[in-house]
């Protein structure tokens, strides 16, 4: 009769334990929370979940476990169901273990095989870990470190995260370049259309400056072409053509004055400031049409130069090319100061204020005051080296240094006209030098330097191309 409450209490506590810590069932189900799963265990389960996991951190598995301090039960029958227990996943000790990243394959048979027997060593029937366990979590137990060790693997560690900080903020960089790069793109390519927009609406309100200043400078770039190609044929040149040609140039600068006879486009030529102040884009236009017309008009008086040194040989072709310089250091000289007058009456307006407009044309006179000396320097160079009668890279050779030579001109291969030794005792003729000397600065022969660098010679009829806006 004692014996009855006993094996009731003990009844009670195994029917009360399986919801706890899970039961076994007929057919090898398990019965959990009052639900039947067809596997063994829940420990199987999880381990069988963590080896088919991909990830390569370290997996813990802490299988649920009852307290230590249990009260073992009094009756057989409450031992044999506690032994039971035991023998299915309850037992006393908790066991660890890591899975590596060799054991993430859950597919692999060793990952199954080492499974199975984990869970029967470490579980055994009496719920106490058995001598195969100990062995074997021996032999996995992650050995001591010393400190040293431990700080250097910890210097590896932050240097590779450095490096991977690094690296991170590296690639987040040129995503965020790449990001500004298209959004920069997407807006110009928003305001694309509006800006041609805008610049069609310009041309069309200006259309007629556009077009005029456009065929005038063609005008001029085609009519270099023609200077250049007279000047190099030297004796062949017909004197008719050259008339022609600068008759042409002087009647499309005549043309075009008089069209725009009421434009202020006479009085910068006199160094005149316009009557009134021009606004910004007609003073742009006074300026370009002005600096092409005196171009086109410089070329008309350097045909009539070809035309006087038509038949000119020797000193007069060295003469010539001196001229055709002289003539195009003046034109720089009075394109430089073509735009003053313009940009005077520009900058000098009152409605800014008068201290604002004297300051700013006090500025404008100071800069263009030291391209003008420029230019004025090399107008005097030019003018002294027309005045000086002898060959500045040379002299006049006599006969007996002719006849030594050969009298052959290694540049023509004729006889020498008017020979000329240079200073590197090679000898040509006056006119072969002299147009080699146009473009070159050594000798024919021996590439020694014989010309000095002084001004850039025009020789060849060429004229700046260059637009002189301010």
């Amino acid at each position: 009769m004692e014996s009855s409450p006993s094996s009731s209490s003990s009844s009670s506590s195994s029917s009360s334990s399986p919801p706890s810590s899970g039961g076994e069932t007929g057919g090898g189900a398990v019965t959990w929370f009052g639900m039947s799963f067809p596997f063994r265990s829940p420990l199987s389960l999880v381990m069988d979940y963590c080896a088919r996991e991909d990830s390569a951190e370290p997996v813990i598995i802490i299988p649920r476990t009852r307290p230590r301090f249990q009260a073992q039960p009094e009756s057989a029958s409450a031992s044999a169901s506690d032994s039971d227990e035991n023998a299915c996943g309850g037992a006393e000790e908790v066991a660890i273990r890591i899975i590596g990243a060799g054991e993430q394959e859950s597919g692999s048979p060793s990952s199954r095989g080492r499974e199975a027997a984990c869970e029967e060593a470490v579980i055994g029937r009496s719920g106490m870990l058995s001598s195969e366990a100990r062995r074997r979590m021996a032999e996995e137990r992650v050995p001591l470190v010393s400190l040293d060790d431990a700080m250097g693997s910890g210097r590896d560690s932050s240097s590779s995260s450095s490096s991977s900080s690094s690296s991170s903020s590296s690639s987040s960089s040129s995503t965020y370049q790449r990001y500004d790069i298209q959004q920069v793109a997407k807006w110009i390519e928003q305001i694309l259309p509006f800006s041609l927009l805008l610049l069609i609406v310009f041309i069309r309100q200006h259309l007629q400056g556009f077009f005029v200043t456009i065929c005038i400078s063609a005008v001029m770039f085609k009519s270099n072409e023609i200077v250049k190609k007279q000047t190099a044929l030297k004796g062949d040149r017909k004197v008719f053509v050259l008339l022609g040609i600068s008759l042409a140039f002087m009647l499309h600068v005549i043309c075009i004055y008089w069209w725009y006879r009421n434009d202020d486009l006479l009085y910068p030529l006199a160094m005149l400031p316009p009557k009134s102040t021009p606004p910004f884009w007609h003073t742009i236009f006074i300026i370009l049409v002005n600096d092409t017309l005196v171009r086109q008009a410089a070329m008309g008086f350097k045909c009539l130069l070809l035309i006087y040194y038509k038949n000119g040989r020797g000193h007069n072709f060295r003469r010539q090319g001196q001229m055709l310089t002289l003539v195009e250091y003046s034109l720089l000289l009075y394109r430089a100061l073509l735009p003053t007058p313009v940009w005077y009456r520009f900058f000098l307006n009152k409605d800014y204020g008068s201290l604002f407009s004297s300051l700013t044309t006090g500025l404008y006179l100071t800069f263009k005051l030291t391209s003008v000396v420029e230019k004025v320097q090399c107008f005097v160079t030019a003018l002294k080296a027309l005045s000086k009668k002898e060959v500045h890279y040379g002299v006049y050779a006599t006969t007996e240094q002719v006849n030594a030579a050969g009298d052959m001109c290694a540049i023509c291969q004729e006889k020498m006209q008017a020979p000329i030794l240079l200073s590197c005792k090679h000898m040509f003729c006056e006119e072969c030098v002299s147009e080699w000397f146009e473009r070159e600065r050594t000798c024919p022969l021996c590439r020694a330097l014989v010309k000095p660098a002084d001004l850039r010679t025009f020789g060849d009829g060429s004229t700046s191309l260059f637009f002189q806006l301010f």
